[in-house]
């Protein structure tokens, strides 16, 4: 009998998305963990808050460059094997990275471990998708995407709670120690791909790694998806970067340990991650996404109050807006992808992601520094606009929009 994946309540999806919870917690963890100290790592190194903030934008760049490559190499050796050597690999990097007393130092090993780190990201969803049965995917995904947002929580808080009775550097170096937990974790948690065979060992074996790059680019529903994690991605780390400056000078200047313990708002992207997929499942893809798109747009406008407790909440709002449109684009990609491409259009989301991450993410920082927080604000509700009318284009329509 042929392999029509986990259902749910098998020990297998058990194991699945446990193993892949840990796995987000290992990738996204160490890549956000500077995130939190980017104020400390401006000071200690004397350079300023965009320059520091290259510390985020050097390992996204890595992993944005990463991801096809990863995406290529799971084609060969299979999706298990890769996302582990990643992982590992991205550990030891990620305590050699602190130990650069320079920031050209820092940010060369903040992209040699942004590289590891790609193999998660690359494959992951692929992997869901093959390995879960198909009515349930948009839940899985809401699932893993919930675990990446654990991971980026536990980076910033652990580092930046640690920062505050040591150095940024012992933030971080803690932050690589729980990775490397976890990741050991899901290496003993995660099953063996039963719904893919590797490139190598078959008969046929079909397209080529160009013909299987270029088919998600021919799609216009795949190109839109990559212009949503583009967009909403960058406008999503830009404020996470640029919000603990706003929030150490007037009128707010409150304590660095404090502006830390805003980063719990991720907690509201773990919630809303999962119950949009299980949304998703029942009333459409494409209208949960618009939706969410609003709701960050909202989050991102209600943080133009200067009260702080109105900052919060206009962050739970933006916070969970991203997450919800994150799982749905995320795991919509694979789904919707061309026969034979699933890991290839994955690796073209996870592209788009981390490039507009790499690029948004230093580059509204000159719009914080030039024109303010309303300015920037405002770039960022732009953002969310542009991305809500392309995805109104290209895939309102598309076949896979009310799964």
């Amino acid at each position: 009998m042929s392999f029509t994946g986990h259902a749910p309540g098998s020990s297998g999806y058990r194991r699945l998305l446990a193993g892949l919870f840990l796995a987000g917690i290992a990738t996204f963890a160490q890549l956000y963990s500077p995130q939190a100290v980017l104020p400390q790592i401006a000071r200690g190194l004397a350079v300023a808050p965009a320059t520091a903030a290259l510390s985020v934008s050097a390992a996204t760049l890595g992993l944005a460059a990463s991801v096809i490559p990863w995406s290529i190499v799971a084609d060969r050796v299979g999706r298990v094997p890769a996302m582990a050597a990643g992982v590992l690999s991205a550990t030891v990097l990620g305590i050699l990275a602190p130990l650069g007393d320079d920031i050209a130092t820092l940010l060369v090993l903040r992209c040699a471990e942004g590289v590891a780190l790609g193999a998660v990201p690359a494959v992951a969803l692929a992997y869901l998708a093959e390995e879960v049965e198909a009515r349930h995917a948009a839940t899985a995904a809401g699932s893993y995407i919930a675990g990446t947002t654990v991971g980026g929580l536990l980076g910033r808080i652990v580092s930046g709670l640690v920062a505050e009775t040591a150095d940024w550097r012992a933030g971080v170096w803690t932050v690589a120690a729980l990775c490397a937990a976890a990741a050991v974790l899901f290496l003993c948690l995660v099953p063996r791909a039963r719904g893919f065979v590797p490139h190598r060992r078959r008969a046929d074996r079909g397209p080529g790694v160009l013909e299987r790059l270029w088919a998600p680019l021919r799609s216009s529903a795949q190109r839109s998806l990559q212009l949503q994690a583009f967009l909403l991605m960058g406008a999503f780390v830009a404020v996470y970067n640029y919000l603990g400056f706003h929030l150490a000078g007037p009128p707010f200047a409150l304590p660095a340990w404090l502006v830390t313990l805003l980063f719990l708002a991720y907690l509201a992207g773990t919630a809303s991650s999962p119950w949009a997929g299980v949304l998703a499942s029942r009333t459409g893809r494409f209208r949960v996404l618009l939706g969410s798109t609003g709701v960050m747009a909202l989050g991102a406008a209600v943080m133009l109050v200067p009260a702080a407790v109105v900052v919060l909440l206009g962050l739970l709002l933006f916070t969970a807006g991203f997450f919800a449109a994150h799982a749905i684009a995320s795991g919509w990609t694979p789904v919707a992808a061309p026969a034979g491409s699933r890991a290839q259009a994955s690796s073209l989301y996870y592209f788009a992601y981390y490039a507009g991450s790499s690029l948004f993410g230093w580059a509204l920082g000159l719009v914080f520094a030039q024109a303010g927080w309303g300015w920037f604000l405002g770039v960022v509700i732009a953002m969310c606009a542009v991305a809500a009318v392309a995805a109104g284009t290209a895939l309102r329509h598309a076949p896979s929009a009310r799964v």
